[in-house]
């Protein structure tokens, strides 16, 4: 994992993306980057506010109370799914309170490479994000000026000006956010956690299929479909030909695993009989 977080964190950064997923499921590339914007925006408001982070951070404050300190401070100002959201997020366990703004930064990456995948430009997004890293990396003026002391406005305007033209809307809105969010981050740091992001996205929107011999075209487009209704995303299928696994098939999907393969009928009746006797 890129960002460095306690046991109790990264559990909930586990946790928090599969509310992600729920949150983005059937959505437009529209209101995915407004939840992605938005939960950029409660990341700002945590980085900012110490006693609010200790505050989610107490263990002893019940999951009721956080989930209404979230409404009294965001429902006026963010859209329903990102107050739900937020909500469910609060109620989490920290290891410590600053984990929660890396958390929500990730979530915010997330929902705008959900909507980078609905307009079908994910890939696209990751190349053009890890590109802009490179060229900074390679042009100390351009580091200097985006580093230095200039107003995020100014900042943000350069990025747009060099992006607009050549680069996908979600390339652009990341890279600004970024910039404008370093918190004591070098650069280079900042552009890899986005690029863990990113990535985190993209493998859970691979479908590992696992059958004894390969799929027709027909059984595909079947198969993407099926998974594509339960998902709410476009989403890439990985078929793996593994001959053990005798007929049947094997889905892995993000953190579920659906194992409908003969062997492991066969594994799951032996093991029935064992227990029988």
């Amino acid at each position: 994992m890129r960002i460095h977080l306690g046991g109790s964190s990264r559990q909930s950064l586990v946790t928090a993306r599969g509310q992600l997923d729920a949150a983005v499921k059937g959505a437009t590339a529209a209101s995915a980057t407004e939840l992605s914007t938005q939960l950029f925006f409660a990341s700002d408001v945590f980085a900012k506010n110490t006693s609010l982070r200790r505050a989610f951070a107490d263990p002893s404050r019940d999951a009721a109370a956080k989930s209404a300190l979230v409404k009294d401070l965001f429902g006026k100002n963010l859209g329903a799914p990102a107050v739900a959201l937020l909500s469910n997020v609060s109620t989490l366990r920290w290891s410590a309170g600053g984990d929660i703004v890396h958390v929500l930064e990730q979530l915010g990456i997330e929902a705008e490479a959900s909507a980078a995948n609905i307009s079908g430009e994910l890939d696209a997004v990751e190349a053009q994000v890890f590109e802009f890293s490179r060229t900074i990396a390679e042009n100390f003026e351009l580091r200097k000026a985006l580093v230095g002391p200039g107003t995020p406005e100014a900042k943000s305007a350069l990025i747009t000006e060099l992006l607009s033209k050549k680069a996908s809307s979600s390339t652009t809105k990341l890279v600004v956010a970024l910039i404008s969010n370093l918190r004591g981050r070098s650069i280079e740091a900042g552009f890899a956690d986005y690029l863990f992001g990113l990535a985190n996205r993209r493998n859970r929107l691979i479908a590992l299929v696992r059958v004894a011999s390969a799929l027709s075209t027909e059984q595909k487009t079947r198969l993407a479909a099926a998974i594509e209704k339960q998902v709410g995303q476009p989403i890439s299928i990985n078929i793996q030909i593994d001959p053990s696994i005798i007929g049947g098939v094997s889905v892995k999907f993000a953190d579920d695993l659906v194992d409908g393969s003969i062997s492991n009928r066969l594994a799951s009746a032996g093991r029935a009989l064992v227990g029988q006797n």
